[in-house]
C-alpha cells in the first residue's frame, strides 16, 4: 500500500469516526462504536467502511440502520474536511472481527483449562 493511500485511509478513519461520535444525533448511535477499517478502491471514488459495534444483535442493527441513513451527512462532512478531487461513496459494513477474536480467546482458555 503506498502513503498517498495510507494518508488518505486514516484521514477517512479519523474523520468518519469523529463524524458519528460527534456530528451525528441520532439516539441509535449511543454506545461504543468504532471504525476499524477503511478499504479505498485505486481512483478513491470507493470506500467501504468496517463498523464495530459492541452490543448484542439489535443493538449492532440498530447502529448500522442510523449509520446507513446519516451515509449521505458523512459523506458530505467527508468532503468538506477531507481534500480529494471526488468525494468516495461510502458502503458500511459491521465488523464482527472482535467478537470473532473473543470467542476463539475464549475456546483456547477451555482447551487450556482441560473444560473441552
Amino acid at each position: 500500500m503506498n502513503t498517498r493511500n495510507e494518508k488518505i485511509r486514516k484521514a477517512l478513519v479519523r474523520e468518519i469516526s469523529e463524524i458519528i461520535q460527534h456530528k451525528i444525533k441520532d439516539p441509535r448511535l449511543e454506545g461504543i462504536i468504532s471504525v476499524t477499517e477503511i478499504e479505498l478502491s485505486p481512483d478513491f471514488r470507493h470506500a467501504k467502511v468496517y463498523i464495530s459495534v459492541l452490543g448484542d444483535k439489535e443493538k449492532k442493527d440498530q447502529v448500522m440502520e442510523a449509520i446507513e441513513d446519516s451515509a449521505p451527512l458523512i459523506r458530505k462532512n467527508i468532503g468538506r474536511t477531507v481534500r480529494l478531487k471526488y468525494t468516495p461513496e461510502l458502503r458500511f459494513v459491521l465488523d464482527e472481527s472482535f467478537e470473532r477474536v473473543s470467542r476463539l480467546t475464549e475456546l483456547i482458555d477451555k482447551v487450556s483449562r482441560g473444560e473441552l
